[in-house]
């Protein structure tokens, strides 16, 4: 602002310029100290910290944005990404506690069939084996059995779990290796992880405390499944 006013100053005649500056030296000193006062630039958003760990942009939009806004409440949170099919593990300051592939819903979908967590599991059809999208208050339980789950969503039976490999028909070590995401479409909606991966992130992050858990849309948009304030 400053440069423009000496400019159309100097534009006028450097004689008529020197004799503005000279009947007004203290206006042009606050102008001055006014520049130099204003922030050069908008504060910096907080952002999650990937610690240089691969992720698609939709998972880092998404993390930025619950860091930004302390969407998590100051709790740990993971953030899954169905199109890549891997999950991201923080801890309540949106650093990286881990990462890995998983394995989710054969069926594509964002949304849980009703009553679907009240009905047994050979009564779920292919179409209906779902992994819900959205934002879930997340808590260490017990399923079936002696060792815990993330419990995702109590009332639909979502959960995030160790990768069971009690039905060697279904592969599912090897499914779970495998590079392709549409080698990792095989749970009736749970999301399944490595074994070794849930002992040492997922249980210490949440031993003792709840969090929250964001399952990435695959067709709704982000916008819709979380807020209109993600850009």
């Amino acid at each position: 602002m400053v440069a423009g006013i000496c400019l159309g100053l100097f534009a006028s005649g450097p004689a008529r310029a020197l004799a503005a500056l000279d009947e007004h030296p203290s206006s042009i000193a606050a102008m001055v100290a006014g520049a130099e006062a204003r922030p050069s630039a908008m504060p910096k958003p907080n952002l999650a910290d990937f610690l240089g760990e691969p992720a698609s942009n939709d998972a880092r939009q998404v993390a930025d944005w619950v860091v930004n806004t302390g969407d998590n409440r100051s709790l740990p949170f993971v953030v899954v990404d169905k199109k890549a099919t891997k999950v991201f593990v923080f801890d309540a300051h949106g650093h990286l506690l881990g990462a890995t592939p998983a394995l989710l819903g054969l069926a594509r979908g964002d949304d849980s069939v009703p009553g679907i967590g009240d009905r047994k599991l050979s009564d779920i059809r292919p179409e209906e084996r779902t992994t819900a999208a959205g934002r879930f208050v997340a808590a260490l339980g017990h399923s079936l059995g002696p060792q815990d789950v993330l419990w995702v969503d109590y009332p639909s039976g979502l959960a995030l779990h160790r990768v069971l490999a009690k039905n060697t028909k279904e592969a599912r070590l090897q499914r779970l290796a495998a590079a392709s995401p549409l080698d990792h479409r095989i749970t009736f909606g749970c999301i399944n992880v490595p074994a070794n991966f849930f002992d040492s992130v997922v249980d210490p992050a949440f031993t003792g405390t709840n969090g929250i858990v964001y399952i990435l849309p695959e067709i709704k948009s982000i916008r819709d499944v979380f807020s209109e304030s993600i850009s």
